[in-house]
């Protein structure tokens, strides 16, 4: 396995406990347009807690959750367990993938791609996926709406904050190349988007940990600077909100990508 960094291992705790799920409706309409009628395998691929693996499981034969965190995969086992999903749980990344895990029906993946040899996985991906398989990518987006005016406030200490690396690779960097650019280049050529929105509350509290969740702005990240962040951050948006309560409205998706035939 390629070297270990760590970057997700403080974010475990405040990844399964505070960051939002998908929608059960976007899988629906994954389900739907893929024809996923319990047969085959998904490899979710930098799985983290499991969400998506869990949430899937019901359309496919097997699944296997593959991420480079030990902690991560613990979450996930328990995540499991608790929804009593069933889901193989393997240590390892994009570098270590291989037919030894067999072929799939689906690849997913959350906001694990964007840390990835996206070129490279997506070779790799071509030789264990089915012939009429397909890559699915989660994401969300919040939408400009009066409600979300928070938002603005709660990313701007998140960037003063952040790892310049994370920030690099993120959507709202003008350097970045999207994921669906790196697709068209790829065998999985033909892009689909499926977008499901919902309106989402969350409290104060709920929004710190959200920014402990991501590795840009994890305890060790922010290492002695976490008390100084977290004292601007509930200062900022109890500024726009003094009753704790946020609400956003949020569009999540599924980039879904095929081979051209």
């Amino acid at each position: 396995m390629p070297e270990y960094t760590g970057r997700f291992e403080s974010t475990v705790p405040y990844y399964a406990r505070f960051r939002p799920r998908y929608p059960s409706a976007l899988y629906e309409k994954v389900a739907a347009r893929c024809a996923l009628d319990g047969h085959g395998n998904l490899l979710d691929l930098g799985c983290g807690p499991g969400f998506i693996a869990i949430a899937m499981a019901r359309y496919f034969a097997e699944v296997v959750g593959i991420d480079p965190e030990p902690a991560m995969i613990d979450a996930a086992r328990l995540e499991a367990e608790i929804a009593g999903g069933k889901v193989s749980l393997v240590r390892g990344s994009s570098q270590t993938l291989g037919r030894d895990l067999g072929l799939f029906r689906m690849v997913t993946m959350g906001r694990s791609f964007q840390w990835m040899d996206r070129d490279a996985t997506l070779v790799t991906l071509d030789t264990i996926i089915e012939p009429r398989g397909a890559i699915a990518l989660f994401g969300e987006r919040s939408l400009d709406a009066p409600e979300t005016r928070w938002r603005s406030r709660w990313e701007g200490i998140a960037k003063k904050f952040a790892d310049p690396n994370s920030l690099r690779r993120h959507w709202s960097n003008p350097g970045w190349e999207p994921h669906e650019a790196v697709l068209r280049r790829s065998r999985f050529s033909e892009i689909e988007r499926l977008t499901v929105t919902v309106s989402r509350r969350s409290t104060l509290d709920e929004l710190v940990g959200r920014a402990y969740s991501m590795s840009s702005t994890s305890i060790a990240t922010l290492g002695d600077r976490r008390e100084e962040f977290e004292r601007e951050l509930r200062a900022e948006l109890l500024a726009v909100s003094p009753s704790g309560v946020f609400d956003e409205l949020v569009e999540s998706a599924a980039v879904l990508a095929f081979r051209a035939q």
